[in-house]
């Protein structure tokens, strides 16, 4: 031991020094907070959700603008959305392991200051590399929203009631892109110009971030056990008092390969993640997709003005509504097969919106793509298709969610981080090529061709309906 003395005697068993809740009925357990307290959390990283959303999107109204202040392309500015959905990608990486390991607060908190640093430096950038850069650093931290905010809800609502939380979390990840083009386009067309489009959302991730450090509490179980162990120890000067995270112990080889490299781990090692991300893959992606080819049917083919033509945005915001009354109806079905079940959740009821919304989805698309080819069809019926897309993404992507979430719960932070990496990597190259798509092919064979891939993926819910229960079976980490 040093300085003569012998090897202390053992410790009496550690375990009656670890700090638990007081039963399931605890107070302090996020689940039992009054609702008024959920429901000021939820808002508040909601509103950080849809800001980051928001983000992604609002700069592609912009585009043209940049391209040409910078002397470059329209294809070299598209960068700016395509790197910042690729930042996406990359964030969850650090994002989703820390908030396991520190707490929910500080990654949201962070996260938000950050991207909020790099959208004021991508609206001041003197050139092309630097708003590009600074759009893909803005993503990476932006993505600390996306990754943790569905960890908060699932901290704070218990079975009942985390499917109608994470409703409203879908709704922002979507409402987000879908309302910024026709913002982005009235904002790029007025005297403001490309610049305001970053500096709007700049000035929301401020006010986001002051709200996280003034209200946001945190709502991780195994941290406030460690917050609670603290006070304990100061109350009875007991230094053995603590918390179960108060045994972890920082190895970096270790935090990189059990933490920062689970998420990964977890994409290619089960097959429910890897399946049901692929396939919220296409469908997110084809929400970055339209940021180029409603622009191209609606300002090349109908000749509006950007601001004019992203209203037609619109119609994919209302199919979202539908769709959003369609998955609450189902939370009663949903609760009452739950206590009937002794309130052990089967993930697989969570699917049968997604089953009804694929083949709507699918029929929308090949509405927008026969409908939008020509001006002599009015403009209305390629905006009405949009109301079946919208309604169809938010039936999918929200079950298909809410299912990974159940499936792999005490790991709901790195899931989520491992289905948000692929979805966003994929995401990530549609505004790329899709305008191209829509212009070489014809709208009516890109949406044909969208439709097709569309149509072939409607089994994918209904297969894991079926042998879901199996797959998870297998699984060593889904409980």
């Amino acid at each position: 031991m040093g300085d003569g003395k012998p090897f202390p005697p053992a410790l009496p068993d550690p375990e009656d020094y670890v700090v638990e809740f007081d039963g399931s009925d605890d107070p302090e357990h996020p689940h039992n907070w009054s609702l008024p307290v959920k429901l000021y959390l939820s808002s508040i990283a909601c509103f950080g959700t849809l800001t980051a959303s928001f983000t992604s999107a609002v700069f592609a109204p912009g585009i043209k603008g940049a391209s040409k202040a910078f002397g470059v392309s329209s294809e070299v500015a598209t960068l700016g959305t395509t790197l910042y959905v690729l930042g996406f990608a990359s964030g969850p990486l650090l994002w989703a392991p820390a908030s396991e390991l520190i707490g929910r607060r500080w990654p949201l908190t962070i996260g938000m200051f950050g991207g909020a640093i790099f959208t004021i430096a991508s609206a001041i950038a003197k050139d092309i590399q630097t708003l590009i850069l600074c759009r893909f650093f803005a993503g990476m931290f932006g993505a600390s929203q996306l990754s943790v905010v569905p960890a908060v809800l699932s901290d704070i609502y218990n079975n009942a009631h985390r499917g109608v939380a994470i409703t409203i979390y879908s709704l922002t990840v979507f409402v987000g892109p879908f309302s910024a083009p026709f913002i982005g386009g009235f904002i790029a067309t007025s005297s403001l110009g490309w610049r305001w489009t970053l500096y709007i959302p700049a000035f929301m991730s401020f006010a986001s971030f002051s709200l996280f450090i003034l209200l946001l509490n945190e709502t991780y179980a195994p941290f406030l056990l460690v917050e609670k162990a603290a006070a304990l120890r100061r109350q009875t000067l007991n230094w053995g008092i603590h918390a179960k995270q108060d045994e972890v112990e920082i190895d970096l080889h270790e935090l990189i390969q059990n933490n920062f490299t689970r998420p990964v781990r977890m994409l290619v090692t089960e097959p429910i993640i890897l399946l049901i991300s692929l396939y919220m893959s296409f469908i997110y992606g084809l929400v970055y997709a339209m940021l180029e080819a409603y622009p191209f049917v609606f300002e090349t083919i109908y000749g509006m003005s950007p601001g004019v033509g992203g209203l037609t945005f619109n119609g994919l915001i209302v199919g979202q509504v539908p769709a959003c009354c369609f998955i609450l109806s189902q939370h009663s079905i949903y609760v009452k097969k739950l206590n009937a079940n002794n309130n052990v959740p089967v993930p697989e009821w969570r699917l049968l919106p997604a089953i009804v919304g694929a083949p709507i989805f699918t029929a929308g698309l090949f509405w927008f793509g026969w409908t939008g080819f020509t001006s002599t069809i009015h403009w209305m019926a390629p905006t009405a298709a949009g109301v079946l897309i919208g309604f169809g993404v938010l039936c999918i992507f929200l079950p298909c969610f809410n299912y990974l979430v159940d499936s792999y719960l005490p790991l709901a932070a790195s899931t989520v981080a491992a289905n948000i990496i692929l979805r966003s990597s994929v995401a990530a190259g549609f505004p790329l090529f899709s305008k191209q798509m829509f212009k070489n092919l014809g709208v009516q064979w890109a949406g044909t061709l969208l439709g097709c891939l569309a149509a072939i993926m409607i089994p994918i819910p209904l297969a894991f309906r079926i042998w879901g229960p199996w797959l998870r079976g297998k699984s060593k980490l889904a409980p």
